[in-house]
C-alpha cells in the first residue's frame, strides 16, 4: 500500500526584489499561497528506491530531477530512513513560475515524514529543504507565508491578517518555459541593501488584499514580458473576463493568475479562454485563503 501527496502549485501573489547579493542570488519579499491543482507524488514503501515520472508535462524535465537529489540528501543525512519507489505525475508546466520542482520536493519530504514518524524530525527536513532550493521550505510547509531572503526565510502571517476565504482564480501558462535565471538577469537589479524587517499590513478583507497585491506587484513582470511578450497577452485576456478583480504574473513567469469575485465566474472565464486559446494551459482553481497564526 502506498501513500501520496499533492505537490500544489505555488502562486506568488506579490514579489518585490530587494537587490542582488554578492553571491549572485537576489533578496526578495513575496506573499505566497498555493492552488488546489498540482503534481501528484506516490511513495511505495520498501520497494526499490527510484523515481518514475509520467503525466502531461513529464517530458519537460530535461535535467536532473530534484527528487533524485532529495533522495541522496535524505540517505546521506539519515541512512536508516524508510524510503521506496517514487511515482511523480507531472501535471504542472515546467519552468512556469509555479514552483513545480520545489513543490515536488516539498511533497516528498512530507511523505518521508508520514512514512517515518518520529524517526525523522522537522528540523532535519527543513535543513534538507533549504539545501534543495530557495522555494522548497515554503513548499514543504504547504501553507501561505510571507517569504524573504532568497526565499528560504518564512514569516508566518500575523493574526491580524485574515482568515480570508479561498480565492477563486484562474491560472494560465502559454506552454512556453521561461528560465528564472534569464528573468533575474534581465531585471538587472543593483546590490542588495540590508533588507528591512518584513511587515505585512493587516489584511482584514479581500479589498485589503487586492490593494496590497496591486501596490506591491511583481518586480519580475517587466523583464519577463520583455523576454516573453505573450505574458502581456495573457494578462490582458484575464483582465477582460467578467468578474476579474486582479491579474498578475506568478514568480518569474510566464504563468499568470487572476482572482475573481466568485468561483463560478472563474470557471466560466477558464472555459471561455480555453475555447479562444486551446494552445494555452488554463485551469480554474481556488487559491488557499490567508490565515494568520500566533
Amino acid at each position: 500500500m502506498g501513500i501520496s501527496q499533492i505537490a500544489r502549485a505555488k502562486v506568488n501573489l506579490s514579489l518585490r526584489v530587494r537587490g542582488r547579493r554578492s553571491d549572485g542570488y537576489h533578496e526578495i519579499e513575496s506573499l505566497v499561497t498555493f492552488a488546489e491543482v498540482g503534481d501528484r507524488l506516490g511513495l511505495r514503501p520498501d520497494q526499490p528506491v527510484g523515481v518514475v515520472v509520467q503525466g502531461p508535462f513529464a517530458q519537460g524535465i530535461d535535467s536532473v530531477n530534484i527528487l533524485d537529489i532529495a533522495i541522496g540528501l535524505l540517505r546521506q543525512s539519515e541512512p536508516d530512513l524508510r524510503l521506496g519507489a517514487i511515482e511523480l505525475e507531472k501535471n504542472l508546466p515546467v519552468a512556469a513560475g509555479l514552483g513545480g520542482g520545489s513543490s515536488d520536493a516539498g511533497a516528498l519530504l512530507r511523505l518521508v515524514r508520514m512514512l517515518n514518524g518520529e524517526r525523522v524530525g522537522d528540523a532535519l527536513l527543513h535543513t534538507i529543504a533549504r539545501r534543495l532550493g530557495a522555494d522548497v521550505p515554503v513548499c514543504f510547509t504547504d501553507q501561505p507565508a510571507l517569504i524573504g531572503g532568497i526565499g528560504e526565510e518564512l514569516h508566518p502571517l500575523p493574526m491580524a491578517t485574515a482568515p480570508l476565504p479561498p480565492l477563486p482564480a484562474v491560472l494560465i501558462n502559454p506552454r512556453q518555459p521561461l528560465a528564472t535565471a534569464r528573468v533575474f538577469a534581465a531585471l538587472g537589479a543593483g546590490p542588495a541593501a540590508a533588507p528591512p524587517a518584513s511587515v505585512l499590513p493587516a489584511l482584514r478583507s479581500l479589498a485589503n488584499l487586492f490593494d496590497y497585491v496591486g501596490a506591491v506587484g511583481n518586480d519580475l513582470e517587466r523583464p519577463a514580458i520583455a523576454l516573453a511578450p505573450v505574458i502581456a497577452d495573457i494578462k490582458a485576456a484575464l483582465l477582460a473576463q467578467p468578474g476579474c478583480r486582479l491579474a498578475a504574473m506568478s514568480g518569474s513567469g510566464p504563468t499568470c493568475f487572476a482572482i475573481f469575485t466568485e468561483q463560478a465566474r472563474a470557471s466560466a472565464a477558464a472555459a471561455a479562454l480555453c475555447r479562444a486559446r486551446p494552445d494555452w494551459w488554463i485551469v480554474a482553481t481556488p487559491l488557499q485563503g490567508l490565515t494568520g497564526s500566533a
